[in-house]
């Protein structure tokens, strides 16, 4: 484990639209009623992370859209991930998706994301915050919003303390870093089937063959998506049932619900559908406007697509953690198993 030897301030001048603490989410949580929460897009948290030599469960910051800045008082490594955005470094361009070293008073500028939703913050180390059952990321509905504003001034416990070396240039590091494609137009999500999908007629087609629109009202809860519904025929009252991260829900008015990580854990409306893991991220970047259709994938294919997304992390983190300890970077035991989000 890293022992934290500086205390840095991070001055915060612009706040984005909803910037928060985040991480992956509660473990063991949900069997007492409270969600897991954490990152709506958890393979960006868990790579900008993995990036700045911290475990993919580490506290980052989550940008919701609008401009977010700050001005640390001392050197710090960054890492900046999620829909693709505009990075400045005192005006200069920097690139996301790799680690970029901060010298201290640089004024550091994330903005214009587009594509997406949502950006992730890292700092290598240990940024200081509350936690609420083990985990820094937001419980609003329990008095735990995690929000961060204009002028805040946070505190992060690092190990780093600068860097420079004669044979590295820009870009910094070459990395295996996975990049999600955030394809302009139409999304089409992996599902797989649910327990109402034969309840429903005519649902398989429907789902692969037309665009659905995420509304408005969409939120951390799930996305409310616009389009055609089939409604389950014949199933009678449904008593109360656990429904999980990804579920497609047919509530009583026409509308297609995806839940999110910060669901309800029971309800009663039919379940005609499952997003599949790996498709979980892409779906927490959808903003409202954006069109999605639904490409119907068997359990192994979606367990083996999962596999795949894992072990591409697996690479990136034995690649950082070797490339930090040949170059005296800071890292936690990034070859350790990694927690899986909750």
């Amino acid at each position: 484990m890293r022992t934290a030897e500086l205390t840095v301030g991070l001055k915060i001048s612009e706040a984005g639209w909803l910037s928060t603490f985040q991480d992956l989410g509660r473990e063991r949580s949900e069997y007492m009623g409270v969600p897991c929460g954490g990152a709506a897009d958890q393979h960006s948290a868990s790579v900008a992370n993995i990036l700045v030599g911290n475990l993919r469960t580490a506290t980052s910051i989550e940008i919701m859209g609008g401009r977010f800045s700050f001005i640390p008082d001392s050197p710090v490594l960054i890492a900046v991930t999620g829909a693709p955005a505009d990075l400045t470094v005192n005006g200069e361009a920097a690139a996301m998706w790799e680690p970029v070293c901060i010298p201290a008073g640089a004024r550091v500028v994330i903005a214009n994301a587009r594509g997406g939703m949502r950006n992730y913050l890292a700092f290598s180390g240990a940024l200081q915050t509350n936690l609420f059952m083990g985990s820094a990321a937001p419980e609003a509905r329990m008095g735990f919003p995690q929000q961060i504003g204009v002028g805040q001034d946070l505190q992060l416990h690092t190990s780093y303390a600068g860097f420079e070396h004669p044979y590295l240039s820009q870009p910094l590091f070459r990395l295996p870093v996975p990049v999600p494609a955030f394809n302009p137009g139409t999304w089409w999500i992996d599902i797989v089937e649910g327990p109402e999908t034969d309840a429903a007629p005519g649902i398989r087609e429907l789902l692969s063959s037309r665009a659905y629109t995420v509304t408005a009202k969409s939120n951390h809860v799930g996305l409310r998506l616009d389009g055609p519904v089939v409604h389950p025929e014949g199933l009678g009252e449904i008593v109360s049932h656990g429904v999980p991260i990804g579920a497609f829900e047919i509530p009583h008015g026409d509308e297609l619900i995806i839940l999110g990580r910060y669901r309800t854990l029971t309800a009663g409306y039919p379940i005609v559908a499952f997003a599949t893991k790996a498709s979980l991220p892409l779906l927490g970047q959808a903003r409202p406007g954006q069109k999605m259709t639904f490409n119907w994938v068997s359990s192994s294919q979606a367990a083996e697509r999962y596999r795949e997304e894992q072990r591409l992390l697996a690479v990136l983190e034995e690649r950082v953690a070797s490339l930090f300890s040949a170059v005296r970077l800071p890292h936690a035991s990034a070859l350790a198993p990694s927690p899986a989000a909750a």
